[in-house]
């Protein structure tokens, strides 16, 4: 929002220097971004009127010119500009005046004595407008000082407003809170009614009447469209952004700027009919003001006559109810449309507008009458016409509920204690209605304060009228004590420092992701995003593979060959729960370790990726067995398992999405629960024994398709007390073995803490060991 500060004066003016002001606003929430001058420093310049233009008898496009500057005789200035011509009034650069860039001097021009200089804009530094002079009004004072004249001596202030104070999206809202500040007098903008002249009405409809909630509306007819904007109006609008159009155009956004309240004008001979405010049907198009042809669906509420749709309301108006120079007969609308209605629909259309800034932010529904009256007013005194009677059709306003406030509440939240009477007072400054109910006070917020609904909204209020600065900050007062943290429970840093010592590098991506990757990698699907700020990031992520991956192709275009990544971070899950759990991925790629002399070169492969998850998350019992995955190689991927318990995957990528990213080699990835491996099983204390081991080697021949992991567990789960170990050493396949049969050999180690084991109890065990691989997998101990 930028505005001029001499146009906020205008409504309340505080003996406040402008960078006083600026740092009161930011101070109390309403962040002053910039501080600009209104134009660039010169000196010199005043008002003139070309009494003539002649030909210059030694130059073809050059003009002799005879100035009145004010005081003094004529002046003979010399003049390029393609425009000038007797009875304009520009500004004029007097001999040593000061321009931004040059100093202009009386110099011969052609054998012609220039006495000054006859300016464009571009030439004050007012505008990039070099085609011509700057033209002023034909009532403008001649030898006036211009700057004083054009409103030059002005500072340009712009906030960066938070989403939740739309109400100061106009001059009024940011007057309303200087005089909160500073307690200033606030001069309130003359809105009374305009007198009908004439008895014309178009008959409104609000059929969408949760959307619409109040629609005024009256006819103007026999305007002047061709009428000058007002000086004065046309450089406040200049200093707000806005480009001068037309009279009418430009009024409205007038209104728009200084009330906060968006209003349209329709061309009243192109309408067809009544106004029907409602929401959009099927196949509707709308050819907007900005050229764009929209295709609308029923999300859109317009405004439309008998003919159809001629507003997306609260957005733009329709190009074929334009005004344009054959208007004569204005229909003027304003309305306060719901916000949620508005909120989005024009960032889905690919374009922003003033009205739907406003309108998705909240607009102040108090205000839609009285900003029509103030609009018709100024047509009238700038085009003259006769307005006839309002219509105005109201279903049911939004409610504004009053909010307790427990005075108790201010110092605990603010440590500091204003006092009753002073946080009652600062109510009132900002237009609350305040009542005391026994020890609470009941706040009634305006119609134009949407942000106000909680008892800390209110104390907010306090803090940032009272004064941020004027909170005394308070030493903290208390004993520390330690939190308890369960010692089962794996703290998250772990997580992070158990993958980094074995070499991966944390990254972080995003959680809106392309639905391309969600189709390639992801097992559910993937949540829609209603808005989504851009074409790649249309989507929630379920799996964080799809980062991972681009983050790979990131480092390889860099000329990374051995890349280790992992991220720890939040996947959201399409279910009916809608869940959102914490996941742990990983990547490795390239060389299984890093370029050396004495490792002979080879790319990392699923053990490798194996070797590193058992090892970082020791002492958990991680298993793995073969699956099939959507985003992993059919005959290289496995399903993890955390004390029996499904966990998550690992696996090297699929050669199609290898193929498709264009990766020259496979890698490994994984993509684990996280809440599972921070399970962490309690120490126990056990003796250490010590009694001599014994070591028994026994072969099982299994079927190929038994994993030794299933075996393994088996054995180590029938295992008695004097078992201290079960490790596999060696895999055979081969003569001496059927077709389809494989020999795996474990080391058992066996201790007890009492006595020493003899042969015979080591046997029994060993035999009870290979009975339940028997019973269980079918295994037979090999001869």
């Amino acid at each position: 929002m930028k505005f001029s500060e001499h146009w906020l004066r205008t409504f309340v003016d505080p003996a406040l220097d402008t960078g006083a002001l600026a740092h009161a606003l930011t101070m109390a929430g309403l962040e002053v971004e910039d501080v600009a001058p209104a134009a660039p420093g010169f000196t010199g310049v005043v008002v003139a009127e070309v009494l003539s233009a002649a030909p210059h008898p030694g130059a073809d496009r050059l003009w002799v010119c005879e100035v009145n500057a004010g005081s003094g005789p004529t002046r003979t200035i010399v003049c390029g500009a393609p425009d000038v011509d007797a009875g304009l009034r520009v500004p004029c650069a007097l001999p040593g005046a000061k321009l931004p860039g040059m100093q202009v001097h009386e110099a011969k021009v052609r054998g012609v004595v220039s006495a000054g200089m006859l300016c464009s804009a571009k030439e004050l530094g007012l505008s990039d407008d070099a085609s011509g002079l700057l033209h002023l009004p034909a009532d403008a004072p001649v030898g006036a000082d211009f700057r004083g004249y054009y409103e030059l001596d002005d500072c340009l202030l712009t906030l960066k407003l938070t989403s939740n104070r739309g109400d100061c999206l106009s001059v009024l809202g940011i007057a309303r809170d200087v005089t909160a500040l500073t307690g200033a007098p606030l001069r309130t903008v003359e809105t009374e009614p305009v007198v009908a002249s004439c008895a014309d009405r178009v008959p409104v409809h609000i059929e969408a009447t949760d959307a619409c909630r109040c629609y005024c509306g009256r006819i103007v007819r026999r305007v002047n469209v061709e009428a000058a904007t007002p000086l004065w109006m046309r450089r406040r609008l200049e200093k707000s952004g806005f480009r001068s159009i037309s009279a009418v155009v430009d009024i409205t956004n007038y209104v728009l700027l200084e009330l906060g309240q968006p209003l349209h004008a329709f061309d009243l001979a192109k309408l067809r009919g009544d106004i029907h405010v409602r929401f959009a049907r099927p196949g509707e198009h709308l050819l907007c003001l900005n050229e764009q042809d929209v295709a609308l669906s029923p999300q859109y509420l317009v405004i439309a006559d008998a003919a159809g749709p001629v507003a997306l309301a609260g957005i733009m108006g329709g190009k074929p109810t334009a005004v344009d120079g054959n208007t004569v007969d204005l229909f003027l609308e304003s309305a306060f449309f719901e916000p949620k209605v508005i909120g989005g629909r024009s960032r889905g259309l690919g374009f922003a507008t003033d009205s739907s800034h406003r309108f998705e932010r909240g607009v102040d529904f108090g205000m839609t009458a009285r900003a029509l009256e103030r609009a018709t007013r100024l047509i009238l005194d700038c085009c003259g016409g006769e307005a006839g009677p309002v219509t105005e059709v109201r279903t049911h306003l939004p409610p504004r509920p009053a909010v307790r406030l427990r005075p108790r509440r201010v110092p605990k939240l603010l440590g500091i204690d204003p006092g009753i009477d002073t946080v009652s007072a600062i109510f009132e400054r900002l237009s609350m209605a305040v009542q005391r109910d026994g020890d609470m006070l009941v706040v009634t917020p305006p119609s134009f304060r949407f942000d106000i609904v909680t008892e800390e909204d209110l104390v907010e209020e306090v803090a940032r009228i009272h004064g941020y600065d004027r909170i005394t900050p308070q030493p903290v007062v208390t004993e520390p004590a330690m939190l308890a943290y369960p010692e089962s429970m794996r703290p998250l840093r772990e997580l992070r420092s158990a993958l980094v010592l074995r070499d991966y590098q944390e990254v972080v991506t995003y959680a809106f992701v392309s639905s391309e990757w969600e189709a390639d990698f992801g097992t559910t699907s993937a949540l829609q995003l209603a808005n989504p700020i851009a074409a790649q990031m249309s989507v929630m992520r379920s799996t964080l593979l799809g980062g991972l991956v681009d983050r790979l192709r990131f480092n390889l275009n860099r000329r990374q060959g051995r890349v280790r990544l992992f991220e720890l971070g939040t996947v959201f899950l399409g279910t009916e729960e809608e869940r959102q759990p914490s996941r742990l991925g990983g990547l490795a790629y390239g060389s299984a370790v890093p370029e050396q002399w004495g490792t002979a070169a080879r790319s990392v492969d699923f053990y490798d990726l194996k070797g590193d998850l058992e090892a970082a998350f020791h002492p958990l019992a991680l298993s793995f067995q073969p699956t099939q995955h959507p985003a992993l190689h059919p005959g290289r991927a496995a399903r993890v398992f955390v004390d029996g318990h499904a966990t998550g995957w690992a696996g090297e990528l699929h050669p199609r999405w290898q193929q498709k990213y264009d990766l020259p080699l496979p890698p490994v990835l994984f993509e684990l629960d996280v809440e599972r491996l921070r399970l962490l099983p309690v120490p126990t204390y056990m003796e250490i024994s010590r009694l001599p081991l014994l070591r028994r080697d026994i072969a099982l021949v299994v079927d190929e398709r038994v994993p030794a992991m299933a075996l393994l567990g088996c054995l180590r789960g029938a295992s008695p007390r004097v078992v201290s170990e079960v490790a596999l050493f060696d895999v055979y396949r081969g003569k001496g073995l059927d077709y389809g049969k494989k020999s795996l050999a474990f080391r058992i180690l066996l201790q007890d803490t009492r006595k020493t084991l003899t042969d015979e109890e080591a046997d029994a065990v060993v035999a009870m060991l290979i009975t339940a691989a028997e019973q269980e997998h079918g295994a037979s101990l090999r001869g």
